[in-house]
């Protein structure tokens, strides 16, 4: 199973308090110049004084020429979207974590919506344009965005290849999409100033959820509620919800069929049937090691299958990061019980609670073997959580009494269905109706 990692500490790009600073490079104030100028010549005679003045003068002179290309003011239909990604800190299960904020705004009536995403690849692009999508009630015939959002990637010759994934999803959703200019961020200056509004007015202080699909309930209900109480800058007074719901007509239909975001890969397992996903190893079986293994991404999970027959060999919460091994105990239960001397050192032992590592510690090696394959057996039946909550029923009942598949399993699949009570936990049934019958007496004690 995946480790914790070591709490982050805060770089350069992160206060202390652990909220991200919005850096900009090349841009320093007429105060900030004359120490940057000193410490790159090393000229202590450089006044402060001195730099103000010219920097001043600098600008009086300049102040008057018109930008060499000028701008020219966009005007955007209704039903238009553009889209980028933000990052911000949130409180994820009870863990801090950086969060990738999809962000999508409409510039025709100013509607701003967020959702919480754990990356910025193809697979969470699409899965967040979805749930958008749904919130809305439709989908914009036209999307901009840039090519660093996962959609694609431009080539030397300034063409944008979409990657799979996008391409599929854009077919499904028939969408029009254009990408802007490289270094062009004013191109989608609506949903620039919407990331970093949002960020401020949605994620400060940092928000707590169980999980990122809460996040993103929590964040689109909050930017509904910022749309009824601000204004659209076109209508002074009228609010940006009342706008958005005449803009809606310009919105297509949802497909009436779901679109699945996820990438189909054939991958090698190493002796170990472990496979590497972006940077990430997780666990086949080690039936499957040296085998090709087939794999499907998705934005939340990863599902290993045999290409051969299509039987599902795991499943695992996909991970964000670099140089994790994701372990199924269940898929190495089965090996450690053919190499029982092995099972000290698993990497899966401390997966294992407390007690039951204790009991299968002290057993003899036949013992072990015949208790690991058991365990093997109510796990491939069951899951391993209920495997566990069995082999520990079993232990407090009868320790003496041992683990063994014709037992283990049947209640660990019990344990699973919810249909296992626990011994101390029935409630015993009220026998003082009987004892009143048979003495002949009341509540009290005293012959009626």
């Amino acid at each position: 199973m995946h480790r914790p990692q070591p709490t982050r500490q805060p770089g350069p790009h992160v206060r202390q308090d652990g909220q991200p600073v919005k850096q900009t490079t090349g841009r320093h104030s007429s105060c900030r110049k004359p120490k940057k100028i000193s410490d790159e010549t090393r000229n202590t005679d450089l006044t402060k004084n001195t730099t103000m003045r010219y920097v001043h003068r600098w600008r009086e002179a300049n102040r008057g020429v018109p930008d060499r290309e000028g701008y020219v003011r966009l005007e955007w239909a209704a039903g238009s979207m553009q889209v980028d990604f933000g990052v911000a800190r949130a409180r994820i299960a009870g863990e801090m974590a950086d969060v990738h904020c999809l962000v999508v705004s409409l510039p025709y009536s100013n509607m701003r919506l967020c959702v919480a995403l754990p990356g910025e690849n193809a697979e969470c692009l699409c899965h967040g344009l979805m749930l958008v999508f749904e919130h809305i009630g439709g989908v914009p015939p036209v999307i901009v965005m840039d090519n660093a959002t996962g959609a694609g990637r431009r080539n030397a010759k300034g063409e944008v290849a979409l990657t799979g994934v996008f391409s599929a999803f854009v077919a499904h959703y028939r969408l029009e999409v254009r990408f802007c200019n490289p270094y062009s961020g004013n191109e989608k200056g609506s949903v620039e100033n919407a990331v970093g509004f949002l960020r401020r007015n949605l994620m400060v202080p940092p928000m707590r959820a169980e999980s990122y699909g809460q996040l993103s309930r929590l964040l689109l209900e909050r930017c509904d509620g910022l749309a009824r109480d601000s204004c659209c800058p076109r209508l002074p007074d009228v609010p940006v919800a009342e706008v958005f719901d005449e803009e809606r007509a310009a919105l297509m239909p949802l497909p009436s069929t779901a679109f699945d975001p996820v990438r189909w890969e054939s991958r090698t397992a190493d002796k170990y049937g472990l496979v590497d996903i972006d940077s990430n190893r997780y666990l086949a079986g080690p039936d499957s090691a040296r085998s090709r293994v087939l794999a499907a991404i998705r934005w939340d999970t990863v599902t290993l299958a045999s290409p051969a027959t299509g039987e599902l060999l795991a499943e695992y919460p996909r991970q964000y990061g670099r140089s994790r091994n994701v372990e199924d105990p269940a898929l190495v239960l089965p090996r450690l019980a053919v190499k029982p001397r092995a099972w000290r050192e698993s990497s899966i032992r401390p997966d294992v609670p407390d007690d039951i590592r204790a009991w299968l510690d002290s057993m003899d090696e036949k013992t072990l073997r015949e208790s690991l394959k058991a365990i093997g057996d109510a796990c491939r039946a069951a899951g391993f959580d209920p495997a566990m909550q069995a082999c520990g029923e079993i232990l407090r009942s009868n320790r003496d009494m041992g683990l063994h598949a014709d037992s283990l399993t049947p209640i660990a699949l019990r344990m699973r269905d919810g249909e296992w009570e626990y011994p101390g936990g029935i409630e015993e049934p009220d026998l003082s109706g009987y004892d009143r019958f048979i003495t002949g007496t009341d509540d009290g004690g005293e012959e009626r």
